[in-house]
């Protein structure tokens, strides 16, 4: 008798086992490939997000490609340039998890230790002028590369000029 209610769950068991499950009606499909597929909305949405995304990386490669030169020996910011810090304040303004590193630079004439503290004269000449134009102080960072940062390397005053300069780094706090 064991040996028969043994044979029998066994065939009970397989026959369970292999029963295949029961397929979902055309109703519970649609529902599933719904909950699978993003919508045209978040698929829009995230197309926008996108699209703000490049356009204001573009404005933010724009905005470091000005910079603000200065004199020989000199770290007062000239009037031409008002302007260009300017941009940088409104879009600071606008953009507030945005922060940016004023970077001073130097030609290579003078000692390394007197253009660093040059550099870093004509970085806190622009931070001042972006603080009073409305923005706050702890979203700008000095930087001094004195003459170690040249964008034109020979022995003249075309490249000098270059060289004495702030550049400007945004980046965003994300």
């Amino acid at each position: 008798m064991k040996k028969i209610s043994a044979v029998l769950f066994s065939l009970l068991l397989a026959a369970c086992a292999s029963t295949p499950a029961p397929k979902p009606d055309a109703t519970q499909q649609a529902n599933d490939k719904k909950a699978s597929t993003p919508s045209n909305t978040d698929t829009a949405q995230v197309s926008m997000a996108a699209v703000e995304s490049s356009k204001l990386k573009a404005e933010m490669q724009e905005l470091q490609i000005h910079s603000v030169y200065f004199d020989f020996d000199q770290n007062t910011v000239k009037p031409e340039f008002a302007d260009a810090i300017k941009k940088q304040a409104e879009f600071l303004i606008n953009h507030k998890d945005d922060a940016v590193t004023v970077e001073g630079n130097t030609d290579e004439r003078g000692s390394s230790e007197c253009n660093l503290a040059l550099g870093s004269k004509r970085a806190s000449a622009v931070k001042k002028n972006l603080f009073i134009l409305g923005v706050s102080a702890t979203r700008i960072k000095e930087s001094s590369f004195g003459e170690e940062k040249p964008r034109l390397t020979c022995p003249e005053e075309s490249c000098w000029k270059e060289n004495r300069r702030v550049d400007f780094t945004h980046r965003l706090n994300e």
